[in-house]
């Protein structure tokens, strides 16, 4: 199969293209229109212009097309009625799958292409959103046989029929602040990242109560997405003073309100604060990238079945070590987190034992063997969690470059729960 991350002109150019050298000359920082708080989608009248008015003054058909999953239809059902008050015709596609599937996603592209909307509305966690995206491409530019193959340097010259808004009930993917959408090829089980400017939504809407029902585990699951990106965010060399301030700022809030959110469901303060986290941190990596959590979470999840945020997030100890070799930004997480020590090797040693410590509070797996991976199959398809995450783009994000041999290294330390030493 013919992905656009495995093109070599690609993967030289990437690496290169977000130097500081190369942003110092010109860099573009850009993020949708965000509406947040517990009123953004009102019964009755508000202060102000409403999320209808500023959609309808972007859309001269007022036709909204809703994607949505069963789990989040009643929430989509709000901003539908929310839709209709302000004058809008709307038709909700609830059958958005887990993991967006690549033949799924096209099946929403012609349901959106039969109702011709001018408004695409995602309302549901980060498979919703991404897969919406990738549908709205199929829904814009049927030309396009296959998504795969698209480039990030490729002008999709969206909007031309809908513009996108991405209403997140989940908190921790980001998607409603990128312009990335990650499929999933289900021939090969494996994630497909996509990553165009053109896939920034226009809008994100963040309402805490959309989050409240979350269970425990989703919670968790979600938020260690978010807190992957940030860390990432922070390690990788093209970071700077704006994306650091951010992903720094997830991190702290992330570290204190996802414990609380986890615990009680329906502590508004806590779930507000990490929507808000989830994409603080989704507007710092996306004017980046991730790093090495996402290579093996990617890897990890899409071979073994593992929820993606838990999947990157059990690597982020790791990835400490493993970038340390060659960088000492962990310092600049340290720090937020004031984890201190008399030498950058105490320092580092105390901030793993931090974030292990964190992961205990949330009842996370600190190995891939807690996490229930049998050995013998672990063992059976390491040369396609190997290959896998080697070819990720994210890989070639990260501070330390890393051989074939050395992920291998990483997926075994990960499994027994042995520091990285290489």
């Amino acid at each position: 199969m013919s992905y656009w991350f495995l093109d070599p002109m690609l993967k030289a150019l990437f690496p290169l293209a977000l130097s500081t050298t190369v942003k110092g000359l010109s860099s573009v920082f850009s993020t949708p229109t965000l509406i947040m708080g517990s009123n953004v989608f009102p019964e009755g009248p508000v202060l102000g212009p409403s999320v209808v008015d500023i959609w309808g003054a972007r859309c001269e058909k007022k036709k909204a097309f809703i994607v949505t999953d069963e789990a989040a239809e009643r929430f989509a059902k709000i901003a539908a009625k929310t839709l209709e008050g302000g004058g809008f015709a709307t038709e909700i596609w609830n059958k958005a799958l887990p993991e967006a599937p690549m033949s799924n996603v096209k099946e929403g592209g012609d349901a959106m292409t039969a109702f011709a909307p001018d408004l695409i509305v995602a309302v549901g966690g980060g498979s919703v959103m991404d897969g919406a995206k990738a549908a709205w491409i199929h829904y814009e530019r049927p030309d396009i046989e296959y998504l795969g193959a698209i480039s990030p340097l490729e002008t999709l010259g969206l909007r031309k029929k809908a513009i996108f808004a991405a209403v997140p009930t989940t908190s921790g993917t980001g998607s409603e602040c990128t312009g990335v959408s990650v499929l999933t090829d289900e021939e090969v089980h494996r994630k497909i990242p996509l990553a165009n400017a053109d896939l920034l939504p226009d809008f994100a809407v963040l309402d805490p109560a959309f989050t409240v029902t979350m269970p425990p585990k989703l919670t968790v699951g979600t938020g260690l997405d978010a807190l992957s990106h940030a860390v990432d965010t922070v390690a990788i060399v093209s970071s700077n003073e704006i994306t650091d301030a951010l992903a720094l700022a997830s991190i702290e809030m992330i570290f204190k309100y996802l414990p609380r959110a986890y615990v009680e469901g329906h502590d508004r303060e806590a779930r507000f604060r990490m929507h808000v986290a989830a994409s603080t941190a989704g507007i710092a990596f996306g004017a980046n990238s991730t790093a090495l959590t996402h290579s093996f979470g990617h890897s990890l999840g899409g071979l073994f079945k593992i929820h993606h945020g838990l999947a990157c997030g059990v690597f982020i100890p790791y990835n400490f070590q493993f970038y340390a070799k060659t960088s000492d930004k962990f310092l600049n997480i340290a720090r937020a987190l004031r984890v201190e020590g008399e030498t950058k090797e105490e320092t580092l040693n105390n901030l793993v034992d931090a974030m292990r410590s964190f992961f205990k509070k949330l009842d996370v797996p600190l190995t891939l063997k807690d996490m229930g991976i049998p050995k013998d199959e672990f063992e059976e398809k390491m040369d396609q969690l190997v290959l896998y995450a080697h070819e990720d783009i994210s890989t070639f994000f990260s501070p330390r470059p890393i051989t074939k041999a050395q992920c291998e290294q990483v997926f075994r330390c990960a499994y027994d729960g042995k520091d990285i030493d290489f």
